[in-house]
């Protein structure tokens, strides 16, 4: 089980007996949350073969009647829910095409090809990739099933530039986006309306063949088709919205002129809209949710209970910049501190989703790192509280790390090692700050992705 490498080192780092138990519970905290939603141990809950019978949820099949079993899709997990799944469906799985990063292990997936690929900024090999999955799927029948595995990452890894766009065009407005501080939903409005697979058009060359989708979430409220850009849901989006989107972030005038066009075009209906609800393709398109991210932060949180803590799980849904999430965060360790609200010590207090950076500045670093470094700043001098933030894929930003741990003698230590703190969140440097602090959370990759865990411990 994929776990924080880096924990010992973590313990070390307190510097009282309080702070060393605090970091202790928030470290089994965040294992256990990427053990809620390990792809191995979702998938093989959900996907169950007896017999002649396929059953995955509470949708069941008789495998005698489906002539072919086709395997596609992408993100950060796919690789290892492909595995998982050729581990249930064995030689079952006639052909399949799965996009995954190129950091992802080499699984063993049978006919299943994983095609490694560029994230966050696309490149050629995930467009290969793609072109390969709309090659297979179109080629099923009415009487075949097409398996679509999809993660988070999903988007970046598919690639398949509209009519009109290269991947270039791509590339840059997807850099732009990240760094405008756009949510993740306003980032896939466009990517959907710019793609040929994305925004439903791979359950289009799918049809009229049976398609089940397996999603591990890596969106706040897990909205289907913002998933990896929904490549086999309904769009409730549209290309006046994708428009609106650039224009509030400042990047209409920005983007290349072929964007552009192709968006004013779909304005106009010069061009198809990605298909919508009620569209005749996704009668036969069932959907499953096999992990998300209120599974890993209620794990997060049963585990501070079981330690004897006052626990509450706030909220899955969280979202806002970070820096100020990371003030909200270490205003509750305080409260709880000062009056024992909303809960009393011992506590344990969890809060998921995803936050954004606007990024002003030119350091390195991600989001979770990010409401650590903030959080640490309110936190100074206080004692046996830890405030941790971890990305449940491993990669925190253009970071090797998930994330950082932080107590109230962290700002105490940066301070004798000669570390500016506030400069270091001024320039988006949160990585450069936290590698010299020695308090980076470090998983590596996970194999899934279901956004952020962040942690707070007061004892």
């Amino acid at each position: 089980m994929v776990a924080i490498k880096n924990a010992d080192e973590l313990l070390r780092n307190a510097t009282s007996t309080l702070d060393r138990k605090a970091r202790r519970l928030a470290i089994d905290a965040l294992n256990a949350s990427l053990k809620a939603v390990d792809p191995e141990v979702t998938i093989k809950s959900k996907v169950k073969v007896k017999g002649n019978t396929l059953k995955i949820a509470s949708f069941t099949f008789n495998l005698g009647k489906i002539k072919n079993v086709y395997v596609v899709g992408g993100g950060k997990a796919s690789g290892c829910m492909a595995a998982a799944l050729v581990g249930v469906l064995g030689n079952r799985v006639k052909e399949g095409a799965v996009n995954v990063p190129y950091s992802c292990p080499p699984y063993e997936t049978g006919t299943v090809k994983l095609q490694r690929a560029s994230h966050p900024i696309p490149d050629e090999s995930g467009v290969k990739g793609a072109s390969r999955m709309l090659n297979l799927v179109s080629k099923a029948e009415e009487s075949d099933l097409v398996v679509c595995l999809i993660s988070g990452g999903g988007s970046s890894l598919m690639p398949q530039p509209r009519r009109g766009v290269s991947l270039e065009d791509k590339r840059k407005v997807t850099d732009a986006l990240l760094k405008s501080g756009a949510t993740i939903t306003e980032i896939n409005t466009i990517r959907k309306h710019i793609s040929g697979l994305k925004g439903g058009w791979l359950a289009k060359e799918a049809y009229p063949a049976t398609v089940v989708n397996l999603i591990l979430s890596d969106v706040v409220g897990d909205p289907l088709d913002f998933i990896a850009s929904g490549p086999t849901v309904p769009d409730t989006t549209t290309f006046h919205d994708a428009v609106e989107i650039l224009r509030h972030h400042g990047l209409w005038n920005i983007i290349s002129d072929s964007v552009r066009k192709v968006l004013t075009d779909g304005e106009k209906g010069l061009i198809p809209e990605t298909p919508k609800p009620g569209d005749k393709v996704f009668k036969k398109v069932h959907n499953v949710v096999v992990g998300n991210n209120f599974a890993a932060s209620h794990a997060a949180y049963k585990t501070l209970r079981k330690a004897g803590l006052n626990s509450l799980l706030l909220t899955s849904t969280l979202e806002g910049q970070a820096r100020e999430v990371g003030t909200v965060l270490a205003s509750i360790a305080k409260e709880i501190a000062a009056s024992g609200n909303p809960v009393p010590k011992p506590a344990g207090i969890v809060a998921g989703g995803e936050t954004t950076v606007a990024v002003v500045g030119r350091g390195r670093g991600g989001r979770n790192q990010e409401i650590a470094l903030a959080a640490m700043l309110k936190i100074g001098d206080m004692n046996g509280v830890v405030i941790a933030s971890m990305s449940t894929d491993g990669v925190d930003g253009p970071t090797d790390a998930a994330g950082a741990l932080v107590d109230g003698k962290s700002l105490q230590r940066a301070h004798d090692l000669g570390l500016n703190p506030q400069q270091s969140l001024a320039d988006n440097d949160s990585y450069t700050f936290f590698s010299k602090l020695d308090d980076l959370v470090l998983t590596g990759p996970t194999g899934t992705n279901v956004c952020d865990v962040a942690v707070i411990v007061v004892v």
